[in-house]
């Protein structure tokens, strides 16, 4: 199809990546959905508009590879969704070298290779592109107990980034935004009780995975919006309630 737009989806074998992936398709757009066995998943089969690529996306190569498969199957790269992200939590004193180096290995590093290619690439075509992070309301509404300060080193980075890259690209139109969740109903939280989740928005709702979705894909054609963070968290940003 002439013009067909094409998506690199990161985390894309369950829970919100799986849904953006989805939802893209859905949109008629080319996708390339990348996770670590994203091929032995059972979610997805490739397909004439989907390309699966396994691997860590917090290594060069990988994301390399990636973006190398949008080129060659597909022949263009029109927007990214960095979904790919860990989280666990403790008290500050207790988190681990270890701890610090696999939540920099995802989040942070899954975000600066994957972005670097597919941004040279956009600026290759010169027709703009559109950059989507998967962020948390945590970064600037902590919740005293819930423990995630060193994994909000990382969530609190992405969302500088976006804001400094979306200034950075604004006059070649390549866009960066962010979708920040609160409390969402993925497998993450399959073993959390339900009415302790509602209690952290004052809303007292979960967001679904097509909550999320639909954020990301307002974003990703929101030709005129650029280093947004939209907070889909039933107003948990706004602070105490």
């Amino acid at each position: 199809m002439v013009n067909k737009k094409t998506i690199i989806v990161t985390g894309a074998s369950q829970g919100i990546g799986a849904g953006v992936v989805q939802a893209f398709l859905g949109q008629g757009y080319n996708v390339v959905a990348n996770s670590r066995n994203i091929t032995n998943s059972d979610v997805f089969r490739p397909s004439e508009n989907l390309a699966l690529v396994d691997g860590n996306i917090g290594e060069s190569a990988v994301a390399a590879k990636i973006v190398e498969t949008a080129i060659t199957k597909f022949g263009s790269i029109d927007a990214l969704v960095n979904n790919a992200g860990i989280f666990f939590v403790k008290p500050f004193t207790e988190y681990t070298t270890e701890d610090f180096e696999a939540l920099s290995d995802v989040n942070l590093k899954g975000f600066l290779y994957v972005t670097q290619e597919s941004v040279r690439q956009m600026l290759k075509q010169n027709m703009g592109g559109s950059v989507v992070s998967i962020t948390t309301s945590m970064v600037v509404n902590p919740i005293a107990g819930i423990l995630a300060s060193v994994p909000m080193i990382t969530k609190g980075g992405l969302e500088a980034v976006t804001r400094s890259l979306a200034s950075e690209y604004a006059k070649e139109h390549i866009r960066f935004n962010a979708v920040a969740p609160g409390v969402v109903d993925t497998p993450m939280h399959a073993k959390n009780p339900k009415d302790f989740l509602k209690t952290l928005s004052p809303m007292g709702t979960i967001s679904s995975v097509s909550d999320i979705v639909d954020a990301v894909v307002y974003l990703t054609e929101a030709r005129n919006v650029t280093g947004e963070v939209l907070h889909v968290d039933g107003g948990a940003h706004q602070g105490r309630w």
